[in-house]
C-alpha cells in the first residue's frame, strides 16, 4: 500500500498556486513576415542564411499581410503538440515574436527560445515558477524525496559523514560545493526520527551552510553551499498549521508547578510530555549569548496549558518556541530566541 505523501502547508502556499498541465514535448513552426520592399528580400535571405547557421530548421518567410502581429498558436493535439510561431521582420532588422524580439547576431538565442517553447509550451500555459524557481511539480517530488527519515543515530557524528550519509539515502543527487566548514564538528541533536530535509538543514545551519534545490536542464538536485544573505534555503522543518491537532497535550491543561529548572531541562520534560522532539535554532542562541542550559526559570502552581506556560517561562529567559513540521508531517518544538538572528 502507498502511503500518502505529506507536503507542508507553506511550501503548498508557495508552489501549488500552479496547477496548469505540463504538456509533453513538442515541435515549432516559425513564420517570419515582413514587407517585401525597402530590400527587405536581401534581409529575408540573411535572416534564412543566419537561421539555418543556428540550427532552426521548420521555418518559412513570406511577405506581411493585414493584421499581421506577433504570436504563438496552439495547432497541435496534447498528444502531438505543435505550436506555430508568428514572428514580425520590424524596420531595424530586428525579429519581434511574443515577449520579446532578438537581432539577427542573435539567432542561436532565437534557437533557445524556440526550443524552450517547444519542450515547455507558451508561457501562459506553464506552471508558475516561485520558491527557489522551481514548479509545484517540482517541489512535490522534492518534498517527497526529503521526505524520507534519517534512519541513524546522528548525535556525535561528525557533520560531513552526516550530510554524506543522508545524501545517499536520496533519490536526488547532492553535491557539496567547496569544503564544508568545520565538517568534523560533533552534531549535538539525535535526528534518526526526523526527514532527510529538515535534519541536512539542522545540521549545516550551525556552521554556516545550507542546502539548495535546483532544476538545471530538466534534472532537479540539491547543492550544499555556504549561505548567503538573503539566500533562499531550505528551513529547518515548515510553520505547522493546526497545532493544537498535531500536539494536542500541549494545549491540554495541567497542574504546573516549576521551580528554578534550567530551560533545557524545561523543554525536555515538556517536549517528552507531548511527545515531540526539540530543536534549538543555534545560530540566534549564539547571537545573543544565552545558554538554555544555563538559564533557570520558574512558574507558580496553576492550572493552565503546557503551551501558554511554557511560552511564559521561555519569555523570561528571552526565548520562544513554535511548533513547526517537517517534510514527513512529524511536529517538534523549534525554540529560537525573541530577537531575530
Amino acid at each position: 500500500m502507498q502511503l500518502p505523501i505529506f507536503i507542508p502547508s507553506a511550501l503548498i502556499s508557495l508552489a501549488l498556486a500552479a496547477t496548469a498541465w505540463a504538456a509533453p514535448a513538442g515541435q515549432v513552426q516559425l513564420e517570419i513576415t515582413g514587407q517585401t520592399q525597402l530590400g527587405a528580400g536581401m534581409s529575408f535571405q540573411q535572416w534564412g542564411q543566419a537561421l539555418a547557421a543556428a540550427g532552426v530548421q521548420n521555418f518559412r518567410l513570406r511577405s506581411a499581410q493585414e493584421g499581421d502581429k506577433p504570436a504563438i498558436e496552439d495547432i497541435g493535439t496534447p498528444q502531438m503538440p505543435l505550436y506555430k510561431v508568428t514572428a514580425v521582420l520590424g524596420a531595424r532588422d530586428e525579429l519581434i515574436v511574443p515577449g520579446g524580439s532578438f537581432r539577427r547576431s542573435e539567432c542561436k538565442k532565437l534557437a533557445a527560445w524556440l526550443d524552450d517553447l517547444a519542450k515547455h509550451g507558451p508561457p501562459e500555459t506553464r506552471e508558475k515558477l516561485s520558491a527557489f524557481g522551481l514548479t509545484g511539480s517540482q517541489l512535490e517530488k522534492i518534498n517527497a524525496d526529503l521526505s524520507k527519515a534519517v534512519g541513524f543515530s546522528t548525535k556525535g557524528m561528525t557533520r560531513s559523514e552526516a550530510v554524506n550519509k543522508i545524501a545517499g539515502q536520496l533519490g536526488l543527487a547532492l553535491k557539496i560545493e567547496g569544503a564544508l566548514a568545520q565538517g568534523d564538528d560533533p552534531i549535538e541533536e539525535e535526528l534518526s526520527e526526523f526527514s532527510s530535509g529538515t535534519a541536512l538543514a539542522c545540521i549545516l545551519r550551525p556552521i554556516g551552510f545550507c542546502m539548495v534545490p535546483s532544476e538545471s536542464g530538466e534534472t532537479l538536485s540539491y547543492a550544499v553551499r555556504k549561505t548567503q544573505l538573503d539566500q533562499e534555503l531550505w528551513p529547518i522543518g515548515w510553520p505547522a498549521e493546526g497545532a493544537q491537532k498535531l500536539l494536542p497535550a500541549l494545549y491540554d491543561f495541567h497542574n504546573v508547578n516549576v521551580s528554578g529548572v534550567t530551560a533545557t531541562k524545561l523543554l525536555e520534560v515538556v517536549g517528552k510530555q507531548v511527545n515531540a522532539a526539540v530543536l534549538y535554532d543555534r545560530n540566534a542562541l549564539a547571537r545573543h549569548g544565552i545558554e538554555p542550559n544555563k538559564v533557570t526559570v520558574s512558574h507558580p502552581q496553576q492550572r493552565t496549558t503546557y503551551s501558554v506556560a511554557l511560552r511564559k517561562m521561555l519569555a523570561k529567559v528571552r526565548l520562544k518556541f513554535e511548533v513547526r513540521v517537517d517534510e514527513a508531517g512529524k511536529a517538534f518544538l523549534w525554540v529560537s530566541t525573541m530577537k531575530p538572528v
